[in-house]
C-alpha cells in the first residue's frame, strides 16, 4: 500500500515538475486547431461542382388523344420535381431515414450518438447514424467504400452541400438518386415498377414499402420477399405514426391495405412502341432542330397522330411469322409498314422491322428505299392519262412490243391484243401501262410523279417510269402519302408525326402546320378509285379485302436483278379504305442468289396488308367511298358519247339551215337588185309597146305550157330510172347558160315598164308559193340533186323556147316557171335556183 502510494507521489511530482498539464491542453489545443484548419482548408477546396438539382426527366410521347403511349430516357434514373411528391412520400423516407432531417445541418451529431449506444447495447450495427445529405454526398459524389477517408470526406462534403442547397432541394436530390432494388433509381422509376403509377398517386402503404426498401433494396425485394417487404413497410408505418407523420386512423388504414404490385414488373410505356419512336425522334431533329442528347434529358412533352389501338394491331400482325414467307438460317423476310389519314397526313402507326428493335436504328417504314414495281402505275400512268382525256374504257394495246431498246413484258408472258384501261389496271399488264406513257408522253409522267411527291432523279426520265424503274426507290411512307391523294378527292396532305412539341416549362419548342398539294381533279381521283376498288374485288388483290370494308389497292412486285434466278426481290402494296391509307413492303435487307421471295405480291404483301388493316380499322366503323362502279362509268360514258353525237348533228344541221338561208337571202337579193334595174328601165318604155309585149307574153304562154305538160307525161312514161349522172350533168349546162341569154333581153322590156305596175301587184300573190317553198325543201335536203334534172329539162324543152321567143320580162318567165315546178317537184325549182345561184358564186 505504501508502496504504491510512493509511486504515485513520485509520478504526479515528476508530472508537475515536466508541466504535463500544459503539454496536454497546448497538444489538445494544437489538434483541436490543426482539426479546423484542415476542415477549413478541405472545405474550401471540396468539390461538389458535379452535384446539381438538374432533374433528368423522360421524353414522354403522347398520342392523338392526348394520353401518355411512351417514355424514354438515357438515365438510369429520372427526375421529379419536390413540387410533384407528395407530403406522405417525403415523411415516409424521413421518418425511416433522418427523422431529424430539417434539425440539423448535415452532420447529426445527436443521431450519430444514438447510434452508436444502439450498436453498443445490441453488439451489431442495428442503426446508422448517417444523414439524408451525408447518403446523398456518398451515391452521388464518392464510392460505397467503407474507409475512414471516405467518411472524412462524406462528413465535409454533407456540410459544403448543406451550405449551397436548401433542405428541399436536398431532399429532391436525395428521392431522385436513391436506389429502390429491382432496377429502379430513384422514386419515380420505384413508383412506375413496383406500382405502374406516377408519384403523385401512390398512397400512404404504398409509400412505406418504398420508403422501407432504401434499408435492403434487394433483400427486401417485394416480388421476391412479399412478407418481408410488408413486415417493412409495416415498421415504416409505425415510425411515421410515432413521429407525429400520420394520424392513428390513417395508420391503421394503411396496414391493413393490400399491396397490389404490377406485374410487368417495371414501367408499362418505357420503350414502348419503339418503331414510332424513333420516328417522332427523326421528325423533331430533321425537323425541329432538337438533338438527340436534349430529347433524352430535357423532359419534353412530344404530342403526336398515334393511335395506339392501330398500332398494336401492327405491332400484332408482324408478330405472326404465318404470314410472312419463311426465313433463313442467315436472315428473315424483313418488312415495313405505315397507316397514314388521308384527311390530315396524321401517322396513325408504323413498323420498322421484324427483328430485335435497336434505338433509332434501320427504319424499313419510313428509311427503306426500294423500287416500288407496278404501285407507280397509278401514279406515273393512269392518273395522268385520265387528266389528258382517256375514259377508263378506251382500249390500251397489249401485245409484245418495243420501245426503242426497251422490251417490257407482261409477268405470265400472255397478251390479249388490246384491253380497256380499267382491265389493264385490274390485272397489273405491263404493257399497256408503258405503252400508254409513251401516247401521253414521258414529261406527263414525271409530272403527276412529282405531284404526288415520288422523289425523281435525273435517270428516271424512261419509260420505265411506268413499272416503278426509280433509281433512288421509295420508303412505305413516301407510297402511302402518295395513295393519300386518291383517298382525299386529289388533295395530299404531308405525312407527318408530331403535332406539338412542349419543354418542361411549359413553353411550345415546335408545332406542325399543315402543309397540302393539289395533286388532280376530284372527278379523276374518282375514276381512279373506282379501277383500284376493283383490283381489291376482282384482281390481283384480291388478298386484301375485309369483309364488310371498302378497299382500294395496288400491288407491286419487282424482279431479282440477278442473272439466271426468275424470283421476286421486293413485294409491295399499297391501298386505303375511306378512312386510312396503308403502305407495306416485304422482302430480305440483302437479296442474293438464296435470299429472295418466290411468291408475288398477290400472295405475300396483300395478304399482310389485309390482316394489318382489318386489325387497325376494328374500332372504326365501316364507311363508303360512293364511288360509281366500273360498268356505271362505262355506260355513262356511252351516253355522253350519243350525247355528244347528236349535239353535233344538231349543230351540222343548224349550221346547213343557216346556209340555205343565207343562200335564199342572196337570190331574193339579187332579184330585187334586178327588179330595181328593170323599173329604172321602164320609166323610159312607152306604154303601148308594154301593153302589147303582155299581149304576145299571154298569147305565148298557152303554147309553153302545153308541150311543157306532155313533155313530162312522156318523161315519167319513158324515162329510164338508169340515166347515168353524166347525162344529168350534160342538162344542167344549158340552165347555166340561159341566164347568159336572158341577160340581154331585159333591155327589150324596158319600154312597157309603165304597163307593168298592175302586174307587179299581182306578183305578191304569184310569189306566195315561192315563201312557201323553203319549208317544203327542208325535210328533203338530201334530195335536190335528183330533182334538178327534171326541172332543168324542162327549162331546156319549153322555157328556153318561152325566154326566146317572148320579149316579156324575166321577172313574169321566172314566175311562171316556178308555178310549173311546184306542180311536180315539191319545191325542186327553188333549191334548183339556190344551186344555180351557188354555182355562180363559185
Amino acid at each position: 500500500m505504501s508502496n504504491n502510494y510512493s509511486i504515485l507521489a513520485r509520478f504526479m511530482r515528476g508530472w508537475k515538475r515536466l508541466h504535463m498539464n500544459q503539454v496536454i491542453m497546448l497538444s489538445a489545443s494544437t489538434a483541436v486547431l490543426a482539426f479546423l484548419s484542415f476542415f477549413h482548408v478541405y472545405s474550401e477546396s471540396a468539390d461538389i461542382s458535379e452535384i446539381n438539382n438538374n432533374v433528368k426527366q423522360p421524353t414522354v410521347i403522347y398520342d392523338q388523344n392526348g394520353e401518355v403511349a411512351s417514355k424514354i430516357s438515357a438515365h438510369k434514373n429520372e427526375g421529379v420535381s419536390i413540387d410533384q411528391i407528395p407530403d406522405h412520400v417525403k415523411e415516409a423516407v424521413i421518418a425511416t431515414e433522418d427523422h431529424r432531417y430539417y434539425d440539423h445541418s448535415g452532420i447529426d451529431l445527436i443521431g450519430i450518438s444514438r447510434a452508436f449506444l444502439q450498436n453498443v447495447k445490441a453488439g451489431r450495427i442495428v442503426e446508422g447514424g448517417s444523414t439524408i445529405t451525408q447518403q446523398l454526398t456518398k451515391n452521388a459524389l464518392l464510392t460505397s467504400d467503407k474507409t475512414y477517408k471516405r467518411k472524412v470526406e462524406e462528413f465535409f462534403l454533407a456540410r459544403e452541400i448543406e451550405k449551397e442547397y436548401s433542405k428541399d432541394e436536398i431532399l429532391q436530390m436525395y428521392l431522385n438518386r436513391i436506389y429502390f432494388g429491382n432496377g429502379a433509381w430513384g422514386i419515380k422509376r420505384a413508383s412506375q415498377n413496383y406500382f405502374s403509377k406516377e408519384v403523385e398517386q401512390l398512397s400512404i402503404s404504398e409509400a412505406a414499402l418504398l420508403a422501407g426498401l432504401i434499408k435492403a433494396p434487394e433483400g427486401l425485394n417485394p416480388y421476391e420477399f412479399y412478407d418481408e417487404a410488408v413486415e417493412r413497410r409495416n415498421t415504416v408505418l409505425y415510425m411515421m405514426r410515432n413521429h407525429k407523420f400520420i394520424t392513428e386512423e390513417e395508420y391503421k388504414e394503411a396496414i391493413d391495405e393490400e399491396v397490389a404490385l404490377n406485374e410487368l414488373k417495371g414501367d408499362p410505356l418505357r420503350g414502348k412502341h419503339p418503331s414510332y419512336v424513333d420516328h417522332v425522334f427523326e421528325e423533331a431533329i430533321k425537323r425541329y432542330n432538337l438533338t438527340q442528347d436534349d430529347l433524352l434529358t430535357g423532359g419534353f412533352k412530344i404530342y403526336t397522330e398515334l393511335d395506339v389501338n392501330m398500332q398494336a394491331a401492327v405491332e400484332e400482325t408482324f408478330q405472326k411469322d404465318e404470314l410472312f414467307p419463311e426465313a433463313t438460317e442467315e436472315q428473315i423476310v424483313q418488312s415495313g409498314t405505315v397507316l397514314i389519314d388521308p384527311k390530315s397526313g396524321g401517322i396513325r402507326a408504323l413498323a420498322g422491322g421484324r427483328d430485335e428493335h435497336f434505338f433509332r436504328g434501320y427504319n424499313r417504314a419510313t428509311q427503306l428505299k426500294a423500287q416500288p414495281g407496278s404501285t407507280m402505275k397509278p401514279i406515273a400512268v393512269f392518273t395522268p392519262a385520265i387528266e389528258e382525256g382517256w375514259d377508263i374504257n378506251e382500249k390500251l394495246k397489249d401485245e409484245e412490243m418495243e420501245f426503242g431498246n426497251y422490251k417490257p413484258s407482261n409477268y405470265n408472258g400472255k397478251y390479249k391484243g388490246e384491253v380497256p384501261m380499267y382491265e389493264a389496271v385490274k390485272d397489273s399488264l405491263n404493257i399497256p401501262a408503258v405503252w400508254l406513257l409513251n401516247e401521253i408522253g414521258i414529261a406527263k409522267g414525271l409530272d403527276a410523279s412529282k405531284r404526288f411527291g415520288i422523289p425523281l432523279e435525273k435517270g428516271d426520265r424512261n419509260l420505265a417510269l411506268a413499272l416503278g424503274g426509280l433509281e433512288q426507290g421509295v420508303s412505305p411512307l413516301t407510297m402511302a402519302q402518295a395513295y393519300s391523294a386518291f383517298a382525299n378527292q386529289g388533295v395530299r396532305s404531308e405525312a407527318h408525326a408530331i403535332t406539338k412539341i412542349v419543354d418542361r416549362n411549359g413553353n411550345i419548342v415546335g408545332e406542325w402546320e399543315e402543309t397540302t398539294t393539289k395533286v388532280t381533279s376530284k372527278e379523276t381521283a374518282a375514276k381512279m378509285t373506282a379501277m383500284l376498288l376493283e383490283t381489291v374485288e376482282d384482281g390481283t388483290g384480291k388478298g386484301a379485302r375485309i369483309e364488310g370494308r371498302e378497299i382500294a389497292g395496288k400491288t407491286g412486285s419487282t424482279q431479282v436483278p440477278i442473272k439466271g434466278v426468275k424470283g421476286v426481290k421486293d413485294q409491295w402494296f399499297v391501298g386505303y379504305s375511306p378512312e386510312l391509307v396503308g403502305a407495306i413492303w416485304v422482302g430480305f435487307d440483302k437479296t442474293d442468289e438464296n435470299h429472295y421471295l418466290t411468291t408475288t405480291s398477290s400472295e405475300g404483301a396483300a395478304k399482310i396488308f389485309g390482316d394489318l388493316m382489318a386489325g387497325a380499322l376494328q374500332e372504326i366503323e365501316p364507311s363508303s367511298f360512293n364511288a360509281q362502279s366500273i360498268d356505271s362509268y362505262i355506260e355513262n360514258i356511252e351516253e355522253d358519247k350519243e350525247k355528244d353525237e347528236k349535239k353535233a348533228k344538231e349543230e351540222e344541221t343548224k349550221k346547213e339551215i343557216k346556209k340555205e338561208k343565207d343562200t335564199e337571202d342572196k337570190k331574193k337579193e339579187k332579184q330585187t337588185e334586178a327588179n330595181s334595174a328593170a323599173e329604172a328601165t321602164d320609166n323610159s318604155t312607152p306604154a303601148s309597146s308594154a301593153i302589147a309585149t303582155q299581149e304576145k307574153s299571154k298569147k305565148v304562154m298557152p303554147k309553153k305550157e302545153k308541150p311543157k305538160q306532155e313533155d313530162l307525161k312522156q318523161k315519167k312514161e319513158s324515162k329510164n330510172q338508169e340515166v347515168s349522172k353524166k347525162e344529168v350533168s350534160k342538162k344542167e349546162e344549158p340552165k347555166k347558160e340561159e341566164p347568159k341569154k336572158e341577160e340581154p333581153k331585159k333591155e327589150e322590156p324596158k319600154k312597157e315598164e309603165p304597163k307593168k305596175e298592175e302586174p307587179k301587184k299581182e306578183e305578191p300573190k304569184k310569189e306566195e308559193p315561192k315563201k312557201e317553198e323553203p319549208k317544203k325543201e327542208e325535210p328533203k335536203k338530201e334530195e335536190p340533186k335528183k330533182e334538178e334534172p327534171a326541172e332543168e329539162k324542162e327549162e331546156t324543152d319549153s322555157g328556153n323556147e318561152a325566154s326566146a321567143a317572148s320579149v316579156d320580162g324575166k321577172e313574169n318567165g321566172e314566175s311562171d316557171g316556178e308555178k310549173e315546178s311546184d306542180s311536180d317537184t315539191d319545191g325542186g325549182g327553188s333549191e334548183s335556183a339556190s344551186d344555180t345561184d351557188n354555182d355562180k358564186q363559185r
